[in-house]
């Protein structure tokens, strides 16, 4: 689709904002299962933590976003966000920040490559003290910036640098005092600049925290991968064979709930210890070579580029339904499958038909993480961990201003552990505590058997 190129300076670009009603009154709905991140909302508004800190953000536009940009703007926080992926925004929720919390969102679903840069642009335009990324987009950039490589930066981006003097783009970078990181692929970029001791500021990795991979990861993507691909095809789970590209805490997630579906699974792997963690959980696992003529579903989670290959589609039954659920729309090389394709044609939303060889292919959300783009995303309750994560990781980066290292760090297990319990009070459940006992044996060498 095609999109205006707006100003970088424009205070927002949404597609309505007579939208905004119904995004609010979404927002709403799910900030009723975000109890943790209310509470630091709450504690926000009364220490204002943040106050005089501009934050960009580059993450997913959906109602739990929303209720992320709440708690930071409680905090004394002046934000803009522009959306991780062209596909996620949700278009009713971008009209609520910008009317109810005045928000600086540049983000309409379905953007196309020129808008999407540009939106990317106009929160680096912004000026921010700190970022906060969903697969390193704005940190990248920055780096690519101070490393003078504006080659490689998208066009939009590349032209309003370009329009700033050298001084200018040495300020814009040194004055971002850290960043967080939401997602294992950003991780991944992100420890890669730092071995290479390139990083200019300290970043948090949320997605190393505890209460952040191993619920949203496993139990968020599990379940809403598997919603974004019945809700675009429609299609019966039970009975299928549903192959799983990846076996780390999203791919873990995923199988399980494909099982609880009724469908027999079948796991590819490139780690021997992953691989055989998954034979060991019950599945089959084999190569993709092995599992693409066997497959009816088939769904990536690994992170890593061109997993489905010419090769594979080829091999495919007919109707067999192909879809990504990791980060970025590189895992599925789709140049290679329109190359042995005689056709293609859109069949239903979000569903693009191949036909090779006379088989059809189908290939959902246009290789793009298919939970956001034909569905919601993640459920508000597994997100409420890992937006209190991003909160207080911004909250830590302020705290913590000049005592960082310009590399990747976590945040600190205590505050893993208050997320954790702040949860746990919220359904209701309770927990052990150490006796004074148990703490001393623990920290004894010599207290015997």
């Amino acid at each position: 689709m095609t999109m205006t190129t707006v100003s970088t300076g424009a205070p927002h670009d949404v597609r309505d904002l007579a939208l905004a009603d119904e995004g609010k009154r979404r927002t709403e709905w799910a900030e009723h299962a975000m109890p943790v991140l209310r509470q630091i909302r709450d504690r926000f508004r009364t220490e204002r933590p943040l106050a005089g800190r501009k934050i960009s953000c580059c993450l997913h536009v959906t109602t739990e976003t929303a209720n992320l940009m709440s708690a930071l703007g409680a905090g004394g926080a002046e934000i803009a966000l522009c959306a991780s992926n062209p596909l996620s925004t949700q278009d009713d929720v971008a009209a609520h920040l910008v009317r109810d919390h005045g928000v600086h969102v540049y983000a309409i679903k379905g953007e196309d490559h020129e808008t999407y840069y540009t939106h990317i642009a106009q929160a680096l335009g912004f000026g921010p003290d700190l970022t906060q990324d969903d697969g390193a987009d704005l940190v990248s950039a920055l780096h690519m910036i101070t490393l003078g490589r504006l080659d490689d930066l998208a066009p939009p981006i590349r032209r309003m640098v370009e329009a700033m003097s050298p001084a200018e783009r040495v300020a814009m970078v040194k004055r971002v005092r850290g960043s967080t990181e939401e997602t294992t692929t950003g991780v991944i970029r992100l420890k890669a600049m730092a071995k290479e001791g390139i990083l200019a500021f300290p970043i948090v990795a949320v997605n190393d925290s505890r209460t952040k991979h191993m619920f949203d990861n496993r139990y968020g993507t599990g379940q809403s991968t598997l919603d974004g691909i019945i809700r675009a095809t429609n299609l019966l789970v039970a009975g299928s064979t549903f192959v799983v590209a990846g076996y780390g805490w999203c791919g873990r997630g995923l199988a399980m709930r494909a099982r609880g579906h009724g469908a027999h699974v079948i796991v590819t792997e490139i780690d021997p210890v992953a691989a055989l963690e998954a034979r060991m959980d019950g599945f089959e696992v084999m190569p993709m070579a092995q599992a693409a003529p066997r497959g009816d579903v088939f769904c990536t989670l690994t992170g890593n580029i061109h997993v489905i290959r010419a090769e594979h589609f080829v091999q495919m039954k007919d109707g067999a339904v192909v879809c990504n659920s990791g980060h970025f729309n590189v895992e599925l090389d789709l140049d290679a499958l329109a190359k042995v394709s005689s056709a293609k044609r859109e069949v239903r939303a979000f569903v693009d038909e191949y036909l090779v060889d006379g088989k059809r292919i189908l290939v959902l959300g246009e290789g793009r993480l298919i939970n956001l783009a034909a569905a919601e995303g993640h459920p508000a309750s597994v997100m409420d961990m890992s937006f209190a994560n991003q909160a207080l990781a911004a909250e830590y980066l302020v705290k913590q201003e000049g005592n960082l290292a310009a590399d990747v760090h976590r945040l600190p297990v205590e505050i893993d552990d208050q997320i954790a319990a702040l949860k746990l009070a919220a359904m209701g459940a309770r927990y052990d505590v150490l006796t004074a006992e148990q703490t001393r044996y623990l920290a004894s060498w010599d207290a015997g058997t």
